[in-house]
């Protein structure tokens, strides 16, 4: 499993390091390699339980006055402190908030030798997440430890769920039967293990990010964040922001500290979706990044190392983006070190039944019966969309049907409107021998027309994204 911390909440000054995720097998030791600082005047105490946390794998810093506690607060990254209430220069429910004016999640354990009803309401007020009193068992120490590594836990989980909820995450994988698809399956599988990056290749709706989550869920980073990011989809001067995050104030907007998708999925696996839409400066740091695995906030100047495993996936030619200098050909090179390429639904049309099958399970009407002339009827057709486009189309019917034969086919390319266009394999006369590009442009204008030239909602018909469909008419 995997910890980290939670996003939003109080804002930290950019002289404070950002958060720094951990692997934590909960299985075994749920705080192994967990940052701990101690802040207590009793030297001997601060040894010795430094000492024993230490031992079991723990990594401890000792602090005997709340100064040097709070310098060591803004100069490392910690998970948890161990406060004492009565320093020599301060009293430790002063010195909680701007401890957690450094890291908003660090969860902080007062311990006092005079313990009483005030003290501890002072310490909860003050953003105190748990209260021993002295003398403590050492077993009331791993409890509570054990419980804050919890509680860190479910907040990554809730940050990383959050995230995913906003951007939409693809489902696992999907039925196939093509021999090029059991053969990609296998060999993606054969991979997952390897710590890495992977570019998936292949044109817009195939799966690109289903393969992805699939190599995620076969690796040992399956109980880690799975984290997609759309590189087209983010305005170009916020995506260094999304990337690796900002300190509040960085700029314009920033009200808060925000963690980027490095962050969010340190411990996991990261998708960069549509790399090849990055920009040129920004290409630059994602290789310094791969090279390295350390970022920097935008604002800040702390060095926050991240875990990740990085997949990369595009429809583009990367190879002619080289070539034209769009795309850096050391980040082309150091991304493909393991390289697929999802075939197109046209390439794999024995595909189809499963995947009309799967669609009507996950729509829960798996009670609806497609009748062998339907489907031969949607395997001729050339699914320019691919499998989304499918699935849009399986979808879409199924709100229109109320009773009689299921038939999605007469949506094809016209989602509904006007009935449906000719299918692949019905060319006119003199149209059969266009090759696949001009049947793309093709079924894409009349697309168009029919929505009146609206590419938002002919992408959605379709299946692709706008940004797909900007560039696929691009010139027109």
């Amino acid at each position: 499993m995997w910890t980290a911390t939670r996003g939003g909440g109080r804002g930290s000054p950019s002289h404070c390091p950002g958060p720094v995720r951990t692997p934590v097998n909960l299985e075994g030791n749920p705080m192994a390699k967990l940052s701990i600082l101690i802040i207590d005047d009793d030297r001997n105490f601060a040894l010795s339980i430094g000492d024993y946390l230490g031992r079991k794998g723990y990594l401890v810093e000792t602090a005997n006055s709340g100064k040097d506690g709070l310098k060591l607060a803004r100069e490392k990254w910690f998970h948890i402190a161990l406060l004492d209430e009565n320093l020599p220069d301060a009293r430790g429910h002063d010195l909680c908030p701007e401890l957690l004016k450094c890291n908003a999640d660090l969860k902080i354990v007062f311990i006092t030798a005079y313990p009483s009803f005030n003290h501890a309401l002072q310490a909860i007020r003050a953003g105190a997440y748990d209260y021993l009193s002295k003398p403590f068992e050492l077993g009331e120490l791993d409890l509570s430890l054990q419980n804050a590594a919890r509680t860190l836990e479910l907040e990554q989980e809730a940050d990383v769920g959050r995230y995913a909820a906003a951007q939409g995450h693809p489902g696992g994988i999907q039925s196939w039967t093509s021999p090029a698809m059991a053969r990609l399956v296998t060999e993606a599988e054969m991979t997952a293990e390897s710590g890495s990056p992977v570019l998936i290749t292949g044109e817009t709706g195939t799966g690109k990010n289903v393969l992805a989550r699939h190599i995620h869920e076969r690796s040992g980073r399956h109980d880690g964040p799975f984290v997609v990011i759309n590189c087209s989809a983010i305005p170009e001067t916020l995506a260094e922001a999304e990337l690796f995050g900002h300190e509040k104030g960085a700029f314009t907007g920033a009200v808060r500290t925000k963690k980027g998708v490095f962050e969010l999925a340190s411990g996991g696996t990261l998708v960069l979706d549509e790399i090849g839409d990055m920009p040129l400066l920004l290409q630059t740091r994602l290789l310094t990044v791969l090279d390295s695995g350390i970022i920097r906030r935008v604002g800040g100047e702390a060095p926050i190392p991240v875990d990740v495993r990085l997949v990369a996936t595009t429809n583009a030619d990367l190879e002619q983006a080289v070539s034209a200098r769009r795309f850096r050909a050391d980040l082309y090179y150091r991304l493909s070190v393991i390289r697929f390429t999802v075939p197109p639904l046209r390439q794999r049309p024995e595909d189809i039944p499963l995947l009309v099958g799967h669609f009507l399970k996950g729509f829960s009407r798996a009670d609806v019966a497609v009748s062998p002339v339907e489907m031969e009827a949607l395997a001729r057709y050339g699914w320019p969309g691919n499998v989304r486009e499918l699935r849009n189309i399986i979808e879409r019917s199924l709100l229109l049907h109320r009773s009689g034969p299921f038939t999605p086919s007469t949506l094809i390319s016209g989602a509904g409107v006007g009935g449906p266009e000719p299918r692949v394999g019905d060319a006119p006369a003199g149209e059969a021998n266009l090759d696949l590009e001009s049947v793309e442009k093709r079924h894409i204008a009349a697309v168009l027309e029919k929505f009146g030239g609206n590419k938002s909602r002919a992408a959605k018909a379709l299946g692709i994204s706008l940004s797909s469909m900007k560039r696929k008419t691009k010139g027109q």
